[in-house]
Formats: structure tokens, sequence, C-alpha cells
């Protein structure tokens, strides 16, 4: 949603609702299962599972290839709109003697930020990105040694694929700066990267114009979400919010659609600082941050996530990514490749819808039109679902059988051995392991 579709909806304060308020006070900051602030979709990476908690490998089984499709990695604020905003109500209301004690620590830290994102340009790579991936990049190697050294032996080439965004190329960058680290035969491996937008940044090509469409004009969206920002409880935030920075007389200038504006900016900066090792949460309550992480989860939720029960408008176009994994798995089964590795960098735009077709956890449920996403009624957060550096991973093993040979696959998403759907059958109840034919029976391939 543009940034003047997104402010329209939070100012409609007006409108009758009856869209459950999100719980309130602290645990509602947090992102499930985390207890670090919920900065939605720009919340830094963490790996979810460790390498030793992994499941056995098979007996008798060696993998043979694994391929990915990761987010980049934290990144400055997208443009200056945000701090700019902030910048410009603290200095009025400094030259009116409106600012409190914590009003007045505020402005220097948004400079900071700002001069931080102008350093690198906005929306690149922070270096924080850079050692998420490289990170990730070395537990890939930690779990698949044997892969890396048959890559190594057998002159394997490691294809890297990006969006061709600069903050998605700088992530292959430093990712597989991390595979070199880890193991520096592998430099010579290691192809060119190649630019596919069909594949990783399909939300902005033009097959997909019925998709944008709906991002900027489905009357059913913009409606929703302009339901969602015009609840009560977002005046009631905001006000908050600015009080604590602004004196009474001051906070009494502002009309309602300027407080809720100056929050939701401060919001918005507050969720990019970790990109720099800055935290703002002390501008921002607990339960007030939790209020505006939920607006902007819902944005993300109709934008790229589920959206509406009965309409696919925001995944079918991840298909041909979803088609991908499986050919390139399918290639090395039957023979017609010779890759190691398939390394694909991204956005959250992409991961997001891929996301709902592959059914991962917490990332499927739509929303019927008549009741609006909540946080009490959809497990979808921003957070889990596509943070910064977010990835799905698929590792090939094989038998190595003259005849008959057979292949099994194990997906991981953010690190996790994560399930396949429920209607694929796994090797055994409770394995990560699948039979790479029953992947194509349930997928219907």
């Amino acid at each position: 949603m543009t940034r003047t579709a997104r402010a329209g909806a939070a100012l409609a304060l007006t409108l009758l609702v009856l869209v459950a308020p999100a719980t309130s006070g602290a645990a509602q900051a947090h992102g499930a299962g985390s207890d670090r602030p919920n900065y939605t979709t720009k919340t830094p990476y963490e790996p979810q599972e460790r390498l030793r908690d992994y499941q056995a490998v098979p007996r008798g089984f060696a993998p043979v290839f694994t391929e990915t499709v990761g987010r980049h990695g934290s990144r400055a604020m997208s443009d200056s709109d945000d701090g700019d905003a902030v910048l410009a109500v603290l200095q009025r209301a400094q030259g009116q003697g409106g600012l409190t004690r914590l009003g007045a620590d505020l402005g220097p830290q948004v400079q900071t930020l700002l001069a931080s994102g102008a350093a690198i340009g906005y929306g690149n790579l922070a270096e924080r990105g850079k050692r998420e991936q490289r990170d990730i990049a070395l537990r890939l190697e930690q779990r698949l040694p044997r892969l890396f050294a048959d890559i190594d032996a057998h002159q394997r080439p490691i294809e890297v694929q990006t969006s061709g965004v600069t903050r998605a190329v700088d992530s292959a960058t430093a990712f597989t700066q991390g595979l070199v680290a880890g193991d520096p035969r592998l430099a010579g491996r290691i192809q060119a990267p190649v630019t596919n937008k069909d594949l990783l940044y399909f939300h902005k090509q033009p097959q997909n114009a019925d998709y944008q469409e709906y991002a900027d004009n489905d009357p059913a969206l913009l409606a929703t979400l302009e339901r969602i920002a015009g609840q009560p409880r977002t005046a009631q935030v905001a006000r908050h919010v600015d009080a604590r920075l602004f004196t009474p007389a001051f906070l009494a200038t502002l009309s309602t659609e300027e407080q809720v504006a100056f929050a939701r900016s401060v919001f918005e900066l507050a969720s990019v600082a970790p990109a720099f090792y800055q935290d703002l949460g002390r501008f921002l309550p607990d339960g007030d941050a939790a209020w505006l992480a939920y607006l902007d989860d819902a944005e993300e939720f109709y934008q790229s996530g589920p959206a509406f029960a009965g309409r696919d408008i925001t995944y079918k176009m991840a298909q041909p990514l979803l088609d991908d994994l499986f050919a390139q798995v399918e290639a090395k089964a039957n023979g017609t490749s010779d890759k190691g590795a398939v390394l694909r960098f991204t956005h959250a735009e992409e991961v997001e819808p891929l996301a709902v077709l592959l059914r991962l956890p917490g990332s499927t449920k739509a929303q019927p039109l008549p009741q609006p996403y909540t946080y009490q009624n959809n497990p979808w957060r921003g957070a889990s679902v596509a943070p910064m550096a977010a990835n799905i991973q698929w590792d090939l093993y094989s038998n190595g059988h003259t005849h008959g040979n057979t292949y099994l696959v194990r997906m991981f998403y953010n690190e996790r051995e994560t399930a396949f759907p429920p209607n694929c059958r796994p090797i055994a109840k409770g394995s990560a392991f699948y039979q790479l034919t029953e992947l194509r029976r349930c997928f219907g391939r």
C-alpha cells in the first residue's frame, strides 16, 4: 500500500467498527515465541532451531543437493519520509517549548538513524543484514558438510539468483562470502549471481498486473484496512505515545490525524532501528507498540499474505517459484542437473505468498470478508512469517542405489525443520523426511 493510502486509512477514526481489539499489555508487543519486540516484517533474524536438535538423516542416505529462497537481511529504511516527518513535528514543538524531557531525546536518535540510512543508501543492506546472511550460510555448511565436500570434489556449481534489487544482490554476496569463509575451496564453485525478476520480484512484474491493481485499488482491501486503522484504539494509542513526548499545551495543537501520523512514523523508525543496533523502544510503551505493530501486520496480511478467504490474488503469483523449487530437485534426481546448490535472494513480498502455497505454520489462514484480521482470530505475524533474512530451504538426499534410487526431501523454515502440508506423508510418523515421489503426489505434480 502506498504511504498516502496508509495515511488515509489511519485518518478514518470515526468509523463504527466491529473488530475486536488486539490483546493489550506487554505480551502483545512480542512476536510469537520471542521475547524481543515485535517489529513485524522488520524484525531482525534469528534461527528458530539449533543444529544439534535436528533429526538424524535416515541410515544409508547422503545429501546430494540443497536450495534456498531467502529474504534479504536487515536493511535501512526505504526513504527518509518518516524521519523527516517526525523531526518536523519535534522542531515545531521545540520552538514552542512543547517537548518533554523524553521528547527532547527523540530528535537526536532520529537524526542518527537517518544518517546511518543515508550513509549506506536508503533501502540498502545494513551491516547487521550482512551478518545475518553470513551466519545462515555458515550454519548451512555445518548442517551439510558432506554435500559441500562433494561440491568441491566434483566441481559442482553453486547457482545464485537474485531479484536484482541492491539489498538482495548484497545479501547474495554476504551469503556466499559466508560459504567461502567456512570452506575456502568453494570460492571456485560459486557462480556469478544472475537476476531473475519473474521468480524473485514477481509482485512488480507485468504478468501480475491483476495483483498490482488489487494492491492499489481493490475496494474490499481498502475498506478493510480503513476499517482496521479507523478503530478508536488507534487514536487512543497515538495520544498516549505523543503525550509522553509533548507537553499538554503543544499536544492540543495537533489534530487527531496528526497525532496518529506522528505515532505511526515513530513506530516505523523504531522497527528499522535494530538494523543499526539502535533501540527506539523507550519512546513506545509496549502496549502502544503492540497496537501499531498490529496495524502494520494487517497491511502485510492483506497485501502479501493469505488475505481474504476464497481469493488467491495475493499468493497465486508465487506458483512459478514453487514450481522452480520442485524443478531443481527433480532435475537433480533424474540426472539432468549437476548443480550442488541453488541460492535465491528475494523479498518479503515473495516469501509471504510462497509460505501460503507451502502451507507453512502460521502463514495460511485467510479471513472471511466480514471478519477482519486480528491477533485473536488469526496466527499470522510478520515477525515469524517473514522477518528480515527469512528463508525456506530444501535438502535433497539419496541412498545412492544404482537401481531403484530413493530421494528424500527435508524442509527448513527459518532454519526450523518444518513439515510439508498434512496431506503429504513423511517416511515415518513425526519424521521431517519425505520421499520426493510423495511430494510430487501431494502437490499434484
